[in-house]
């Protein structure tokens, strides 16, 4: 599956047994020898929501949450049968987020309120103690100073807005701040350029991955940051290289909403054992 771009495995594992997956997840991706993906999706019974969604990286490494992921989750519970809900409550590591039905494949996802104390993102940029936000504040990377922004969406992010998104190295700068000090749990770094206050660009460096096409929380973590700069609208289109998201925030303790697509690509089956080292 795919949600612009930002492609994913899902494993149900409320039909099959599933092995023990961080050996799996880096089979699976390797685009060569396995299937490819940037996160595997797992579909998990929940004890205190409709469904639970665990989430992979292609380094094995398990992460809290996945915007686009949760978009694709949701279809595919659909699809299968799991559910012929229009809004269903999934729990994550980030606690438990509510996707919508909104048409023509389409899921609106209400991401809960972005997080902004600097030692729940966490990060130790600003000031540590303090409830945040933290806005625009030098970052040492490769000779150069980032002015960036922390945020989580139940995952953390760092943004930073460039002049030419096109040109800029994101190959080079992503895996810096992403390993930086100043992120003890690593970092999603998002390269933004604002076309005006209703659009902007992204690209997005995700940890554990690398560069990707799309990245559904890192698009609501940028509209966060900008809104709070008073840079962009509290309703913007955030057009990463896979597509656009459409991101909506009233600020203080409301909800983020991210509405964007989800695709099907194909189905299959693969033997896991083997992957498993069973």
């Amino acid at each position: 599956m795919h949600g612009i771009g930002n492609d994913f495995v899902v494993l149900d594992g409320l039909r099959a047994e599933l092995p023990p997956l961080e050996r799996v997840a880096a089979a699976l991706a390797d685009r060569h020898t396995g299937i490819g993906f940037d996160q595997l999706l797992v579909v998990r019974p929940s004890g205190s929501a409709d469904f639970r969604m665990e989430i992979f990286n292609a380094d094995g490494s398990q992460v809290e949450m996945c915007a686009n992921g949760i978009r694709c989750f949701f279809k595919y519970l659909r699809d299968a049968g799991h559910t012929a809900a229009d809004e269903v409550r999934v729990e994550t590591l980030s606690g438990v987020v509510i996707p919508r039905w909104a048409g023509e494949d389409r899921v609106t996802v209400e991401m809960g309120p972005p997080t902004l104390a600097p030692a729940k993102i966490p990060t130790s940029l600003g000031n540590p103690a303090s409830e945040g936000p933290v806005l625009a504040v030098p970052l040492e990377v490769d000779g150069r100073t980032l002015e960036v922004s922390a945020i989580s969406m139940g995952n953390p992010h760092c943004v930073t807005r460039v002049d030419d998104l096109n040109a800029y190295p994101v190959g080079r700068v992503g895996p810096l701040v992403e390993n930086h000090p100043a992120f003890p749990n690593r970092v999603n770094v998002e390269f933004v350029q604002i076309e005006d206050r209703s659009r902007v660009l992204q690209r997005t460096w995700e940890r554990g991955t690398g560069e990707t096409l799309a990245c559904g929380s890192g698009a609501c973590a940028t509209a966060v940051a900008l809104i709070l700069q008073g840079r962009v609208d509290r309703e913007v289109s955030v057009v990463l290289p896979g597509g656009a998201l459409d991101i909506a925030w009233n600020g203080g303790s409301s909800p983020v909403f991210m509405t964007g697509p989800a695709a099907s690509v194909f189905s299959g089956e693969i033997d896991l054992t083997a992957l498993a080292g069973g």
